[in-house]
């Protein structure tokens, strides 16, 4: 028997040392909590806090579950106080019942003023005072098309922006749903066809951060990622005066084929059709022939995303 015992604890021990170092081996991958941009990093600071008002509820109960069983194990000679009757006691039913509610009331606290916060439509002040830098984003099947409203330029499947300045972006989809999704930098947000999304995000510091497409959208879902490079100001606008140099524009054919279904490398465009981004969202409008003629897509800052009426 104390064989068999000494056997079922050193499985125990393995399995235990086997997860952990697995775990270990996926730290490199958490990159949620290595931000990169203050809206990231209130997010990280939400999950910390959530994650440890849960531990102090978590962690009691499972110590107090392994000592209760322990304590009252079916062994003879257990000294283990023996009370069929008991099944009442005011105290202890006020400590279970009221620390869960108030961790709940100042999760309920913390979670309304974070949301507050970190609403993606509201812009973010730059500390440099640097105006914010626009990108209108279109997710088509299984690729990601950029606008540069302001520079003129378009790209595909990769996008870069100056380091410690606001970015604007403008989402809409050519294709079915599909969420947009730069881990290091923020929150996802949906792109919808017919609607006009805002997510504002920064990034501190140079670097390349991961981007993806975080909503199944079918056969080469996987496939959606891009690449979204911070770099310092004069090393993006050397980036944007050599695109317009050197890469083709993008026609409307062009932006055709481009909307067909499947996956695209990435792409560099010197030029767009004026007024693409708009056109895409509107034609999903159900009054789009009315608003064609007397409407424009409500891009201000306070807008809601919708079609806007003059």
């Amino acid at each position: 028997m104390k064989r068999t015992d000494a056997i079922r604890r050193f499985a125990a021990f393995c399995s235990l040392t086997v997860f952990a170092l697995l775990a270990a081996g996926c730290s490199d991958r958490l990159i949620v909590l290595n931000p990169k941009g203050p809206i990231a990093e209130q997010q990280r600071d939400l999950i910390y806090i959530s994650a440890a008002l849960c531990l102090i509820v978590l962690v009691p109960v499972l110590l107090l579950t392994f000592w209760i069983v322990w304590r009252y194990r079916d062994k003879a000679g257990n000294k283990a106080a023996y009370k069929p009757e008991w099944e009442h006691n005011a105290k202890l039913e006020a400590v279970w019942w009221g620390i869960p509610i108030l961790i709940i009331a100042a999760l309920a606290v913390i979670t309304v003023k974070y949301t507050l916060e970190l609403e993606p439509s509201k812009p973010l002040a730059s500390a440099a005072g640097k105006e914010p830098l626009t990108i209108q984003v279109t997710s088509l099947d299984w690729k990601w098309l950029f606008y540069y409203p302001e520079q003129g330029i378009a790209t595909v499947n990769y996008i870069r922006f100056p380091e410690d300045t606001p970015i604007r972006f403008e989402l809409t989809s050519d294709a079915p749903m599909n969420s947009f999704w730069i881990p290091q930098l923020g929150g996802q947000i949906y792109t919808m066809s017919g609607m006009a999304m805002k997510l504002h995000l920064q990034a501190d510091e140079p670097g390349v951060y991961y981007g993806s497409g975080a909503n199944f959208s079918g056969e080469h879902f996987a496939s959606m990622r891009f690449a979204a490079e911070a770099v310092p100001q004069e090393e993006f606008e050397g980036w944007v005066a050599e695109i317009r140099r050197t890469e083709p524009p993008l026609t409307e054919e062009g932006y055709e084929q481009l909307a067909k279904p499947g996956v695209a490398d990435v792409q560099r465009f010197s030029s767009f059709p004026e007024g693409q981004f708009e056109r895409t969202v509107t034609k999903y409008a159900a009054s789009h022939q009315h608003h064609a003629h007397s409407g424009e897509i409500d891009t201000t800052e306070g807008g809601g995303g919708h079609v806007g009426q003059h």
